[in-house]
């Protein structure tokens, strides 16, 4: 890689930091109805479009929506005074009002680059591609979600409620491979007519989406093919990718589909460049036939190269440990994970390009793909976004509910963590975050999603299994200096996932929210009469630490056995009115609290900030 590439490389990556932080700055607005009229002007319209008043807690859950690109505070602003059909058509617009608002941010920042020539025509070229296909990608997300996620979803469930599974089993609507094979995700839509359901792949139910998409494809593998790229020398492997991706998108035979999306993930694994494109690789909305999501983003590796060995090795240390405890009738599967952690290819940077499904929140760290045949071949790509996660944090407004619940000391803790101690919250996020991604890794074979799954919720103790793996390896070899910062992290995750408690597209990461309040209740770090104590001692810690121990060796031999994710989540959960509840009354008492609060106080301000 030539200097002037380098120079452009960092200065493309500047761009894209001091937009998130323009981004954060916009939360100003909310003291200052003058620090931007025309976002003033943009919020005003939608909240008079939604029948919703001009107050600050309001336009909070817009700042919200429209920042960090959530809506849980939004559909409380929308609750008290609308139905569940229109909470769902409001959730709609807010998609389409949230598109228009990006869509015109990444076309100026294509502009900068174009008219600054950064890095080279190869890439410039390549980036208005992807933003043509993104354009095409988020007017389909519409769509994807009226049809999936408001239409034949709650058909299904109002028909045959906790029997939805099995029904799909009876009568074949999940998809399988050449072979016969179940798949443990889809690439197709369930339609209904008359009550009677039948699979159509994406390629034909979304035809004219797919077919704009095939055709934006290829019109930019033409305007590629003659550019050079002497800088990172990945031509071929882009465009070998992208005319993969074509094939995929178009593919119309329901039993070549995963054949189609395996081979684009081996083609996506041979490309290496800094500069990385994310494309569909994950259920989150749909689940129950696991209908992948339509994601679309470039993501920018930081050209200073930062890594996460130390972390990397801890997982590794902990895994060989833990199978020397198990012995050796797993040993495939050790051995086949300590491959592919071996050839994780670690990218840790900012999303730069987004579109579509990524319009309703991204992620700070993602490790794909999932197919466990490419990832036995190629191995897997772990992405993370800790500068974002940061400036995210530093930008956001202090709640007023954080105070309640936590307290004055807590919170101020956590404040001098990320306003005065960058380098040990950098080491935190390397163990809550990278260690979760990592984590996802670990376990699995190449079956195991598809067993585990029987019962449709393998996701909902997946995400526990990554995060606790993330800490056990932290508790195996563990570092002084952020011991008590990961103690605290710990609690204010698992409170915070409370609030995802409706959010269907999230509900696994508010399932390992219940799991871990089960343990901080378990271990006499929180107690709950009213009011919330927390006891945040090394007493306390060195109880909660073996009880991760514990907790995570009985899991990791639940994966080894393939058994059904819901053995596991009986033993912390039950359903509750259509929701997950702790089974323990003393947690459940807390959740049910801090719920209502939630509800109540969750869009005001901390008035009470200290300095």
């Amino acid at each position: 890689m030539n200097e002037k590439f380098q120079q452009d490389l960092e200065r493309f990556y500047e761009l894209v930091s001091q937009n998130h932080r323009d981004l954060g700055e916009l939360y100003n607005l909310i003291e200052d109805r003058n620090y931007d009229i025309d976002l003033l002007i943009y919020l005003d319209d939608f909240l008079d479009e939604c029948e919703l008043e001009h107050s600050s807690e309001n336009y909070l859950a817009l700042l919200s929506r429209l920042i960090n690109l959530r809506d849980e505070q939004f559909v409380q602003t929308l609750i008290k005074n609308n139905t569940p059909k229109e909470i769902e058509a409001k959730r709609a617009l807010a998609y389409l009002w949230t598109k228009k608002f990006y869509i015109k941010r990444h076309e100026e920042l294509l502009r900068k680059i174009d008219d600054e020539e950064l890095l080279n025509s190869f890439y410039r070229e390549l980036l208005s591609g992807v933003h043509a296909v993104g354009l095409v990608l988020s007017d389909w997300q519409y769509d994807w979600n009226e049809h999936i996620i408001n239409y034949i979803n709650p058909g299904l469930k109002e028909k045959y409620g906790e029997n939805v599974i099995k029904f799909l089993e009876e009568n074949s609507l999940f998809d399988r491979d050449e072979n016969g094979n179940l798949t443990d995700r889809s690439y197709s839509v369930l339609t209904e007519d008359s009550g009677k359901y039948r699979v159509l792949s994406y390629a034909q139910f979304f035809k004219k989406y797919t077919d704009k998409i095939g055709r934006e494809i290829q019109k930019l593998v033409e305007k590629l093919e003659p550019l050079e790229d002497n800088d990172t020398n990945q031509k071929d492997s882009y465009i070998a990718y992208l005319n993969s991706l074509k094939d995929a998108f178009c593919e119309e035979k329901r039993e070549k589909l995963l054949a189609r999306w395996q081979e684009l993930d081996r083609r996506w694994m041979d490309v290496t460049s800094p500069l990385q494109i994310g494309h569909p690789l994950e259920y989150y909305e749909d689940h129950y036939r696991k209908a992948v999501a339509l994601e679309w983003d470039v993501r920018l590796s930081n050209p200073k190269n930062l890594g996460a060995n130390g972390t990397l090795e801890a997982i590794s240390y902990m895994y060989e440990t833990l199978f020397d405890k198990f012995g050796q009738d797993f040993m495939r599967v050790k051995d086949g994970t300590m491959d592919n952690l071996k050839r994780v290819q670690l990218y840790i940077g900012r999303p730069a390009l987004y579109y579509a499904s990524e319009f309703n929140g991204l992620f700070s760290a993602q490790v794909v793909p999932n197919d466990e045949q490419v990832t036995k071949e190629r191995g897997k790509k772990v992405f993370a976004f800790a500068e974002n996660i940061l400036d995210s944090q530093r930008a956001k407004p202090a709640l007023k509910i954080d105070r309640v619940v936590l307290g004055a000391d807590f919170i101020d803790k956590q404040r001098e963590l990320i306003f005065k101690k960058e380098e040990i919250w950098h080491k935190v996020y390397e163990v809550s975050t990278i260690g979760h991604e990592f984590g996802h890794i670990l376990w699995l074979d190449e079956d195991s999603e598809s067993l585990m799954n029987a019962s449709g919720v393998f996701k909902n103790i997946e995400e526990f299994k990554a995060t606790s793996g993330g800490l056990t390896a932290f508790f195996m070899s563990e570092d002084k200096q952020i011991k008590e910062y990961v103690f605290l992290d710990i609690i204010k995750r698992s409170i915070g996932l409370i609030a995802w408690r409706k959010t269907a597209e999230v509900e696994p990461y508010y399932c390992e929210g219940l799991i871990h309040l089960k343990a901080l209740f378990d271990s006499g770090v929180m107690e709950f009469d009213g009011k919330l104590t927390l006891h945040v001692e090394d007493k306390t810690y060195e109880v909660l630490k073996n009880w991760y121990l514990k907790t995570y060796e009985e899991l990791a031999l639940h994966y080894l056995h393939k058994r059904d994710a819901s053995e596991f989540l009986e033993r912390f959960t039950y359903k509750k009115d259509g929701d997950y509840m702790p089974i323990d009354k003393k947690v459940e008492d807390f959740v049910e609290y801090y719920w209502k609060l939630h509800q109540d106080i969750g869009r005001e301000l901390d008035k009470h900030l200290s300095a």
